[in-house]
């Protein structure tokens, strides 16, 4: 089985496991206390913070450990924002954000306070200037992923970071895909990372705020980790946490350059291996572990399934794998198709001939699929209908990928200049219609109100 899904988890390092069961013997007492098993769990948790810390480019008195990664997050935005409450409560995030710091913003917002997204082009990275125009005098906060957790773009921290400093607007940098392969660059005020996104055991963040960042910890007082994290450290974890980001930072350079070229060519061969294929992200500012790509007519949880029957594990940023069916967000911000979204992340160690394999694999699942969906006949059908100058496709109640597959099936069906409307309830149509014309090189006239869900207008244009 390959497993290629570390964007969502790592497996557990070897130096994780290691310092794990080592501070397990050692690390079991409370660090507060002044005896020998005290001062033993003291001195663990002093060099964990410490070497954590020279990962991450901070002062160790300026990092605390917390129970999670969204546990950084959520502590961190809500005691930057209490802390600059005198400035205003408005707060600046990118559309594509960790879900973590869009609840963080929603709650702002359900509280009275005031939210700016700021958009992004389609390989997902924001525009200085425009992050730059979305801060207000009475901007509390801004918040920037380093790295896309689904599509792996590197976002423009350091020139973000100077126009937040510029502005006097604190910079809070979700580092949990991009620490593990170096530090953060520029002058931001917060960073928040998950220790198992790097191979580190499982419940296990940090949280680092910068000497001089106004910050109010939120919640009853408590004396552990600065306020910030409060309970009991959980010592082994945070031990194994440290010694593992070291050790996987240690590797990066080489295997950072070996899994690039790996997902380099995946990035290169899918699209002449599966017809109708949109390879996602940013191709040159990226993580170099993680590849995105979305194929028409493909229902993600479908194409995920197969994979898995075949010896692969891949995510999915599909609407069709969630359980409330809508669009990634992250997709729908980017502008592109989100139906048949299959994510490759590769772990440390990944051999090419796991690579080599995959790509092998993978046009018979998806060519399995469209048949199941009854896609091929897309192509052939309308070969043999008679034109009309206008069509009404109704797919209302049907879901992705259902609506593209029956506007593909007809579009042959309308002259050039005729038009093809689509009925459709499903949220993921406003994204993946558009998306299918920029593909197939027809046009994409619009959404119109109807009845029942929406309208969707197609212009054929060959």
């Amino acid at each position: 089985m390959s497993y290629f899904d570390v964007a969502s988890s790592a497996p557990l390092h070897p130096v994780a496991r290691q310092a794990l069961q080592a501070s397990l013997d050692e690390g079991w007492a409370d660090p507060a206390r002044l005896y020998r098993e005290g001062r033993r769990a003291r001195l663990l948790l002093d060099a964990a913070r410490e070497a954590a810390a020279e990962a991450v480019g901070c002062r160790p008195d300026e990092l605390s450990f917390t129970p999670s990664g969204t546990g950084a997050v959520h502590s961190g935005i809500a005691g930057a924002l209490a802390g600059r409450r005198r400035v205003g409560r408005h707060l600046v995030v990118s559309a594509v954000e960790h879900s973590s710091v869009l609840h963080a913003a929603a709650a702002l917002e359900a509280d009275g306070g005031a939210v700016t997204e700021i958009p992004v082009d389609r390989s997902g990275a924001v525009s200085v200037a425009s992050y730059a125009a979305g801060l207000r005098p009475d901007t509390a906060l801004a918040c920037l992923q380093s790295a896309n957790h689904e599509v792996g773009t590197e976002q423009p921290v350091a020139d973000v970071a100077s126009a937040c400093r510029a502005a006097g607007v604190p910079l809070l940098v979700d580092a949990a895909q991009s620490l593990p392969w170096g530090r953060v660059d520029g002058e931001w005020s917060l960073l928040a990372a998950s220790a198992h996104k790097w191979g580190g055991p499982a419940g296990a963040g940090l949280l680092v705020v910068r000497k001089g960042v106004r910050f109010a910890a939120q919640g009853p007082a408590d004396e552990r980790e600065s306020g910030r994290a409060p309970g009991f450290e959980n010592i082994p974890a945070v031990v194994a946490a440290a010694a593992s980001l070291r050790a996987v930072q240690a590797e990066a350079a080489e295997e950072g350059a070996r899994l690039r070229e790996l997902t380099r060519r995946i990035r290169a061969r899918v699209p002449g291996l599966v017809p109708d294929v949109e390879v996602v992200g940013d191709p040159v500012r990226r993580l170099p572990h993680l590849v995105t790509f979305s194929c028409l007519y493909v229902d993600g949880e479908t194409v995920l399934h197969e994979l898995d029957r075949a010896g692969f594990s891949v995510s999915s940023g599909s609407s069709c794998t969630s359980s409330t069916l809508t669009p990634s967000h992250v997709l729908k911000a980017m502008g592109v198709l989100s139906e048949g979204n299959i994510r490759v992340s590769l772990p440390r160690g990944t051999q090419e001939a796991e690579v080599t394999r995959f790509l092998e694999v993978l046009p018979g699942v998806v060519a399995g699929v469209r048949e199941q969906l009854g896609a091929a006949v897309a192509r052939t059908e309308s070969a043999t209908r008679a034109e009309s100058a206008s069509l009404v496709v109704d797919a209302l109640g049907k879901r992705c990928p259902l609506p593209v597959i029956e506007l593909a099936k007809v579009i042959g069906d309308v002259p050039v200049g005729g038009t093809v409307t689509v009925l459709a309830d499903d949220e993921a149509a406003r994204l993946d219609i558009p998306a299918w014309c920029e593909m197939r090189g027809q046009e994409y006239v619009g959404e119109e109100p109807a009845d029942h869900g929406s309208a969707y207008v197609v212009r054929r244009s060959s």
